[in-house]
């Protein structure tokens, strides 16, 4: 049994659900999202609730119980709150700036960086070495930052580089004379 799975999804106050096949729709006050499911599991909305069920006791549909559950969580705060991933950026001279739709990153290449913003998502960078990413799907918010962080991930010997807030990155030892 899956422990996510059973737990029915709440609708806050502004915020509507509605099921047409295996699509999902949420509408709350930030817009609208949504989630197809898969043939493994029935989902229904009764009184303010969202419920999600498996169809049979194969391990495929016990494996999208949980996860379809979880994506409709994730809807229902994506459509009522944000969802946001933090940067910070280590190195002597790296340093991050948004200009219009394009963040512009000096990573210590040759050339600077400009990263578009994607629909839907919000950047901003408050100090020169942290960037902040904010948007109502959880998904593409992980993958925007993770975009980021692939342009110069930390390295573990000075620990310089992009990294998310309060990740820790293993020192290792230098040579020795």
């Amino acid at each position: 049994m899956s422990r996510i799975g059973k737990k029915p999804v709440e609708l806050p106050s502004g915020v509507t659900a509605s099921v047409s096949g295996q699509t999902v729709e949420v509408k709350g006050p930030k817009g609208a999202q949504t989630f197809t499911a898969t043939d493994d599991v029935t989902i229904t909305v009764e009184d303010n609730i969202v419920k999600v069920e498996p169809r049979g006791k194969s391990k495929r549909a016990r494996q999208q119980w949980g996860m379809s559950r979880t994506m409709v969580a994730n809807l229902v705060h994506g459509v009522q709150n944000t969802f946001k991933k933090e940067l910070e950026i280590q190195g002597v001279g790296y340093r991050a700036a948004v200009q219009g739709k394009v963040l512009k990153l000096n990573l210590g290449y040759s050339h600077d960086v400009d990263f578009d913003i994607p629909e839907g998502i919000s950047i901003v960078c408050p100090k020169p070495t942290e960037i902040i990413i904010e948007g109502h799907d959880k998904q593409v918010v992980g993958e925007v930052a993770a975009n980021i962080r692939d342009w110069r991930r930390p390295e573990p010997y000075k620990g310089k580089g992009i990294r998310y807030k309060g990740e820790y990155i293993f020192q290792k030892e230098g040579k020795k004379k």
